[in-house]
């Protein structure tokens, strides 16, 4: 796990260390220490270690994070009411609704955390909750489990152990990426397709040219989207993980066509798409291009060059933030509203709307919406148009704005 993370452990470890009892006497190492050393010690720090202590490791959900200051954190184990922690470090890395395993302790009147911080993934948090659940005959989210002093002294070999079975296996080897389909239930595999004008030839003519092909709808003076088929009615599922983009009113994007410079570029999505584009392109503009030259990059491949900042072409023209911001957020403001009426899968195969509708299916769709606020605000950059989306109108849409907490 790196030696970061095995320093973490060995951090939690030691902290369970602390809140020991050993016989004979039920002697316990900080009462021993505070008495044998307490004098070379501050009155602040034996104060920490009292309530180090007497403190439980347990699983916090993370809410209302004020960076540098502290956030919230909700006791997914025990329940009760929400806690605001004053951290300045771990406040600057983490985000809405992540999940941790550590040690909340009160000192002066201020709750703090302890040391041993792990990062849970939603899916190991949620599996960790319902495995104890079942080993204590609570089916029910909203039963408390009612923990006796056995098992709150076992929950930190409980929690780390969760940690380490979610985290090793994904540290033996790359991660193994799904295979992702358009919604052609084509593979995705990244095409860009170069036609070089033919001598003589500008944009102008081209792009007169472009205007009379049916599928195609002109976005700017040198943009064009290629689009599909009207949806006729709700997609069903595939049982596949699918990819794709669409416009307002549903209509599937199939690619895109651009003019830079003395070529006109098509991005497509899939190895057929490609061939029937290129095939379009090829008939569409008979005399105005010359013979066209493909680029191919898988979604590794796009996903490694995103990693690294790179681009499979020329880097993209930066994009003032006050410009992409409102774009985006508006885009997502769409397509979130309309995945409102669509099914999903985490919810049964039932729409939202109809999910809320019932008080199990609302702690679902609260739990739906959580796990799309977290993914959208783990962005690298902070002031990504992703990351600074707000998601409460949904929230309200819903009729849930009691379960955001």
């Amino acid at each position: 796990v790196g030696d970061h993370w095995a320093g973490v452990l060995w951090g939690c470890a030691f902290e369970d260390l602390l809140t020991r009892t050993i016989e004979p006497g039920d002697r316990n190492i900080v009462d021993d220490y505070i008495r044998r050393r307490g004098w070379n010690e501050s009155g602040s720090t034996k104060i920490y270690l009292r309530a180090l202590r007497s403190s439980v490791m347990s699983l916090y959900e993370v809410s209302e994070v004020e960076p540098g200051s502290g956030f919230l954190v909700r006791d997914l184990i025990q329940g009760d009411e929400p806690l605001r922690v004053s951290e300045r470090s771990a406040s600057q890395t983490l985000k809405q609704w992540d999940r941790i395993g550590a040690r909340v302790v009160q000192v002066g009147g201020k709750h703090l955390l302890s040391g041993g911080v792990l990062s849970f993934t939603m899916e190991a948090a949620e599996a960790l909750v319902a495995d104890l659940r079942r080993s204590k005959g609570k089916r029910s989210p909203r039963t408390a489990l009612n923990l006796d002093a056995d098992d709150l002294a076992a929950l930190p070999a409980l929690i780390s152990t969760a940690w380490l079975f979610d985290v090793v296996p994904k540290t033996m080897g790359p991660a193994s990426i799904p295979t992702l389909h358009n919604s052609d239930g084509e593979e995705v595999v990244f095409h860009r397709v170069r036609f070089p004008f033919a001598r003589g030839v500008t944009q102008a003519l081209v792009g007169e040219r472009l205007d009379t092909i049916p599928a195609l709808q002109r976005e700017t003076t040198h943009f064009w989207n290629w689009l599909g088929e009207e949806p006729n009615g709700i997609a069903k599922s595939t049982g596949r993980m699918a990819w794709g983009v669409t416009m307002a009113d549903g209509t599937p994007v199939l690619g895109n066509v651009e003019l830079k410079g003395r070529a006109l570029i098509l991005a497509v999505t899939s190895a057929e798409r490609a061939k029937r584009g290129t095939a379009l392109m090829t008939d569409a503009l008979a005399g105005l291009v010359g013979s066209p030259l493909t680029t191919i990059e898988t979604v590794e491949q796009a996903m490694a060059a995103r990693a690294e900042g790179l681009t499979m072409s020329e880097p993209a023209p930066a994009i003032a933030p006050e410009v992409a911001t409102p774009l985006i957020h508006a885009m997502l403001d769409r397509q979130y509203r309309a995945t409102l009426d669509e099914p999903i899968g985490i919810l049964g195969d039932i729409t939202p709307r109809a999910a809320v509708q019932t008080a199990a299916g609302r702690h679902r769709v609260a739990g739906w919406l959580k796990h799309l606020e977290n993914r959208s605000s783990s962005q690298l950059d902070a002031n990504d148009p992703m990351a600074t989306y707000d998601f409460t109108w949904m929230w309200r849409e819903l009729g849930i704005e009691n379960l955001r907490k």
